[in-house]
């Protein structure tokens, strides 16, 4: 059974930690507070007994020397509070996902070869990785030089190699630069999109390796970035959208997009 916010209010917190892409508050009594941000999802420190903002503001958590205050923009609620009472409740949580720097290699590709996904679909499936998302996951698909879109079952035992290397190099970079921006503040700026990052958010800018355009391709709510040069031989991935209302009007590679910009 579930405990009511009643339940849990005045318990201190006794660790913080992630499991998957949630932040969990382990608290007294065996109870845990499991918080999801999802995309637009956002922590706030501020002065202790700070309000919760009237339009963005879904919770604050209050501590000794502070509030933490969660808020979401849009008009699309996708953040989820989760008030759980013992460790088999927060097992049920957990998608089962590995840590990437708790595996080896043979590890890493038995786990991504569970099903035949596209390279980036089994990246991002918190059922098998833990924590990876679109972001992290373009640039580490775009350090290792594999295509987003690139099946499972046809990768090559270098492929695997190159991209284990790579998972770990790229998150590991990224952990370190984030940490040091931050330093012992509180993180004030927090986005999926960073100058700093090769493709994740950079359509149509130069490529820092090649210099071509980055390319993208929309499904859902989200886009995956890539340079087709670095990746994909310079083949341009079909946009979901785009590619069915233009059909043989298309342009297959990059040579036939720049062609049709002059």
């Amino acid at each position: 059974v579930s405990p009511t916010p009643e339940e849990v209010q005045g318990l201190k917190v006794l660790d913080i930690y992630r499991l998957g892409k949630r932040i969990v508050l382990a608290l007294e009594a065996d109870c845990y507070i499991a918080i999801h941000l999802m995309i637009a999802g956002r922590f706030r420190w501020h002065q202790a007994g700070a309000k919760v903002p009237a339009k963005l503001g879904l919770a604050a958590f209050d501590f000794a020397k502070g509030s933490l205050v969660l808020t979401e923009a849009g008009t699309k609620r996708r953040a989820s509070i989760y008030l759980v009472k013992g460790k088999a409740g927060m097992e049920a949580l957990d998608p089962g996902g590995l840590e990437v720097f708790e595996i080896d290699e043979a590890t890493f590709i038995s786990c991504l070869t569970q099903r035949n996904h596209t390279i980036k679909r089994a990246m991002t499936d918190q059922h098998y990785l833990a924590g990876i998302g679109n972001a992290y996951s373009d640039e580490i698909l775009h350090h290792a030089r594999i295509s987003p879109m690139r099946q499972t079952r046809f990768f090559t035992q270098e492929e695997w190699h190159r991209l284990y290397q790579s998972t770990r190099q790229v998150l590991a970079k990224w952990a370190d630069k984030l940490k040091a921006e931050t330093g012992d503040t509180f993180p004030q700026k927090v986005t999926a999109f960073h100058p700093h990052m090769a493709v994740h958010g950079k359509y149509k800018q130069p490529c820092p390796d090649c210099g071509k355009p980055v390319q993208r391709v929309r499904y859902a709510s989200n886009e995956c970035n890539y340079c087709a040069a670095c990746q994909n031989q310079g083949n341009l991935l079909a946009d979901r959208s785009l590619s069915r209302l233009l059909k043989q009007d298309w342009p297959k590679t990059l040579e036939d997009l720049e062609g049709r910009s002059h």
